[in-house]
């Protein structure tokens, strides 16, 4: 007579051997896709993902958006000085128009101190040109909003005459959805002011 279950110790240690390994194995498969997150997540901080026209999804490295930001900065406030300080009789009312697009509040606040001061009306009586020789910006990205500085040379012509000033100018820098055609760059001036304005002297 045959004794059932005659090798059970046989069963056991069979039972073990397919515990032990399905242990082993979901730990190793857990290391792993632990292991693929952490290098998911940190290539992910380096990169970011547009649609194109074609549906298809393409990475876009953050550094470069950083690059592009402080490109996009740049313009930025050269279209702001250019509009706001390259003035004449013809394209004033215009181009103030577009530079109050460019900032807030603060932005507003000089122009109408500006008009106060009878700036404009001196320009359309004597017929100024506010011409525009150079603007240099430096702005630091670090944390938003981003802090920057200008340093803008134009000429003021009084049809004879011909004066050259400086002006430094510095604010704030605030990332918003992009308008265009008024603000194609989807940055708005914040806390701006004229730090100073000196005439410089020819050599």
């Amino acid at each position: 007579m045959k004794i059932p279950y005659q090798n059970i110790y046989k069963v056991l240690r069979t039972n073990r051997f397919i515990v032990l390994t399905s242990v082993i194995c979901s730990a190793v498969v857990c290391i792993i896709s632990v292991v693929m997150v952490i290098k998911l997540h940190r290539e992910s901080q380096n990169n970011a993902f547009v649609i194109n026209e074609e549906g298809s999804i393409i990475p876009l490295k953050l550094v470069k958006q950083r690059e592009n930001l402080k490109v996009e900065a740049l313009a930025h406030l050269e279209l702001f000085h250019r509009y706001f300080y390259g003035l004449n009789v013809n394209n004033y009312k215009n181009n103030i128009e577009k530079s109050l697009w460019l900032g807030n509040s603060s932005v507003s606040d000089i122009y109408q101190q500006k008009q106060a001061e009878g700036v404009f009306n001196r320009l359309l009586q004597y017929s100024l040109v506010q011409k525009i020789i150079s603007i240099d910006s430096q702005v630091d990205l670090q944390n938003q909003p981003y802090q920057f500085s200008t340093t803008t040379i134009f000429e003021i012509n009084r049809g004879s005459v011909t004066d050259r000033y400086e002006l430094k100018t510095a604010g704030q820098l605030l990332q918003i959805d992009r308008n265009f055609p008024h603000n194609p760059h989807g940055l708005l001036i914040t806390d701006f002011f004229e730090n100073s304005l000196r005439k410089i002297n020819p050599e």
